[in-house]
Formats: C-alpha cells, structure tokens, sequence
C-alpha cells in the first residue's frame, strides 16, 4: 500500500498521513510512554510502524518539535529526543492562548481577574510559609517610589512582585497558570494612563503584603492579597470603559 493511499492522506478529504503519525507518538508522549529525555525509534522504524515514506516522519516530527514536545541533534549522538519541560516555553505559549482567546471570545476583565483571584490568594498564604530569605530580598528589590515618576520599570517591578510571590509558594504549576493572565491584562492596560493616586496604592499594598509575608502571617497576607486584586479589578474595569467609549 502506497503513501498516498494510507489512511489519513490528502485524497478523499482526509487528514494528511504526517498528522496521524504526529498524533500516535504525541499520544505516547502525553501518556508517558515516552518519556522526557528518551530517544524516539529511528525514521527507518517509524516508515515501517506507519507505513510511510520519510518526508512524513520528517513533517510530523516537524510538528511536534513546534509544540515543543520534541527536539533533535545531530552528530553520532544525535537524534530526536522528547523534551523536557520548560516552564518559560510553556507559559510562553499558554500567553500566547489566552491573549488570542481574550481577543476573539471577548474575554471579560473580570472573568482574568477571578482566575487571579483563585490562584494568587491561596499563594500568597502559601507563599507566607514557604518563602526563603531570597524570596524576601526579590520581593523587596521590586518595591518602588510612587512618588519619584512612572515608568516601564515600574510596570515590570508591578508584575516581578506577583511572580515572585508565585515562585515563593514552591509550586511551578501556579507561575505556569497565572502569569499568562496577569501578562495579558498588563499589556492590555500598560498603554493607558492609571487613575490618580492607583501607583500610590499598589505601593501601599506591596509593602503591607510584603510584610505578612515576612512574618509568616498566611492570613493576612492571603486577605491583603485579596483586597489588592479587589482594587486592581476595580481599576482595569474603569479603564477599559474609558477605551471603549472613547
């Protein structure tokens, strides 16, 4: 049986045969039947398992190596390994998800603020308890000067506070989660001029959350970050009224 005839191919409207075979070592990779770091079985094996021709194998490897499932080296050694995790490539393109999800499907302010609210509450307490003096050293290294001018350095501190707050609750899954969502709203506001006094606030705010943390006070700082994101809602909410109406 030809290439072209395999089931799965162009003709008669089916899916191209290089998907199905990207779609059958995917399977086995999510499942864990190939594990990160193992070598996949050489082109001339998987011609054979799918009764394919190279390009094929070559195009769906192609495919998965864009998911970041795969990556390959060359040399006496080389070949094409399934990759290991990384939590900067995944929240990458998480990011990339949920700024084209908020754009096409109208994704509400308050809808990204309540996924903030679910995850940075419980890691703020968390965080509370599991922090290291490295942690509190990052976080003070991001507080600011309301008063000494706005620029985008005090945008980025704004959003380094929450990460660290997330890495400080020693859970990568949380910074994975919640970071896309906090990026995306920052780049849909970072353009737009805050309300008076807002810089003042989220000032007043950090410093208040940043000594719960220090004190190991998980309810108070998980209640601080509460009433924080609360404010922060507040203001997104207003501002993206005054861009729709204008």
């Amino acid at each position: 049986m030809t290439e072209a005839n395999q089931p799965g191919s162009n003709k008669s409207g089916r899916r191209p045969a290089y998907e199905i075979v990207a779609d059958a070592l995917r399977v086995r990779i999510l499942a864990g039947e190939l594990t990160p770091g193992t070598r996949l079985p050489p082109d001339v094996e998987l011609r054979a398992e799918f009764g394919v021709g190279q390009s094929t194998v070559r195009e769906a490897i192609r495919t998965l190596a864009s998911e970041n499932l795969v990556h390959t080296t060359r040399g006496v050694t080389g070949g094409t390994f399934v990759a290991k995790p990384d939590i900067g490539q995944l929240s990458a393109h998480l990011e990339a998800g949920v700024t084209l999800l908020a754009a096409a499907e109208g994704v509400t302010v308050d809808q990204l603020m309540e996924v903030r609210q679910l995850t940075e509450v419980p890691a703020a307490g968390v965080a509370a308890y599991r922090h290291t003096e490295a942690h509190l050293e990052e976080l003070r290294a991001t507080i600011f000067d309301p008063d000494a001018g706005i620029g985008p350095e005090v945008y980025a501190s704004n959003q380094e506070f929450h990460r660290i707050l997330l890495r400080a609750a020693d859970n990568p899954l949380l910074d994975l989660i919640t970071v896309p969502v906090f990026r995306v709203i920052g780049s849909r506001f970072s353009r737009d001029v805050a309300p008076e006094g807002f810089w003042r606030c989220v000032d007043e705010d950090h410093r208040a959350l940043l000594d719960a943390v220090e004190r190991r006070d998980s309810m108070t700082a998980m209640t601080l970050m509460r009433r924080h994101l609360d404010h922060l809602g507040d203001v997104y909410k207003q501002m993206d009224l005054l861009r729709r109406q204008s």
